[in-house]
């Protein structure tokens, strides 16, 4: 371990304070958190955090300062002092015990905690090491995700967006992937919770389709049921048909039968790799509401 005063990079007379901000500003400055593109973070980090368990401890300073322990907070070797010289009485020293972790660390715990929250402080109940400490970092897990759920129309998978509102009551787009299912979750990255010194939570969006009153879905096709009147089945002619896009005109042939279907192209839903799926159109032939008697005495059925 290197002297905790130069990674601090304090005097040996620094003050407590000027130890306590020197710690603060490193460790806010290397925690791997933060730096997650920088290899060497963690081991600046884990540095500063042994260098301060020694300095912020005024026990445990003087007994650096006196020889008695190394930076790491270990003993040195009994019956010698800082210098080299010879300690007959060196092994029965008061305080020439090991350090170890976890004992009078609440100091550097305590800044951590200020600077990165709760999530930081280690695990104060059981007396156990602030995190980083000698490579025992015990971080908390905190979720900054959030889940929400939208609703999805035929419509919205139609145009690849929907929708959202976020618990801040911000009201943002979604794109939907090509032939995404219902039930499925999308991640939006940084839109969730936020909380100093870490990087914000994803928002976790749960689709959730509705049924729509004239379109079924059908993988990237859509099926639609036209109402035919008898007459332009039997004879032919135009009727109105409503996609995704609006509404066109579709040609009907003479003698057409209930359960045709018209296959119109590109008039689906987004599919995978680029391309549109079609819209079926199937027939349903609508009898008059008038003219019933008129059709019975066509078909030889007379009216009694």
């Amino acid at each position: 371990m290197r002297n905790p005063y130069t990674v601090l990079g304090v005097s040996k007379g620094a003050s407590e304070s000027d130890v306590k901000i020197a710690f603060r500003t490193l460790a806010k400055k290397f925690h791997p958190d933060t730096n997650q593109d920088n290899p060497k973070a963690q081991q600046h980090f884990t540095e500063a955090n042994q260098a301060y368990e020694i300095l912020g401890d005024k026990k445990k300073r003087a007994q650096y300062d006196r020889g008695e322990i190394d930076g790491d907070g270990k003993e040195r070797f009994a019956g010698f002092s800082q210098g080299g010289g010879f300690n007959p009485r060196g092994q029965g020293r008061p305080g020439a015990q090991a350090s170890g972790f976890g004992q009078n660390v609440h100091g550097a715990e305590d800044i951590l905690s200020e600077l990165f929250g709760s999530a930081f402080g280690g695990n104060r109940q059981n007396g156990g090491p602030p995190p980083g400490f000698g490579g025992q970092r015990q971080r908390q897990s905190v979720d900054l995700d959030i889940k929400l759920k939208t609703r999805v129309s035929v419509e919205d998978l139609a145009r690849g967006k929907a929708s959202v509102k976020l618990p801040d009551g911000k009201q943002i787009s979604v794109s939907i992937p090509p032939q995404s299912e219902d039930g499925q979750t999308i991640r939006l990255k940084g839109q969730g919770k936020k909380h100093p010194g870490m990087k914000p939570g994803d928002a976790l969006v749960t689709l959730n389709f509705i049924s729509h009153p004239s379109f079924s879905v059908q993988g990237t096709d859509l099926r639609f049921q036209l109402p035919l009147p008898l007459k332009t089945a039997v004879i032919g002619g135009k009727e109105t048909v409503t996609t995704v896009d609006g509404k066109l005109s579709l040609t009907i042939p003479e003698g057409t039968n209930s359960g045709k279907v018209f296959r119109l192209k590109g008039k689906g839903l987004p599919k995978k790799g680029g391309g549109t799926g079609d819209l079926l159109v199937e027939t349903v032939i609508q009898l008059p509401e008038e003219g019933l008697d008129d059709l019975k005495t066509l078909f030889g059925d007379t009216v009694k």
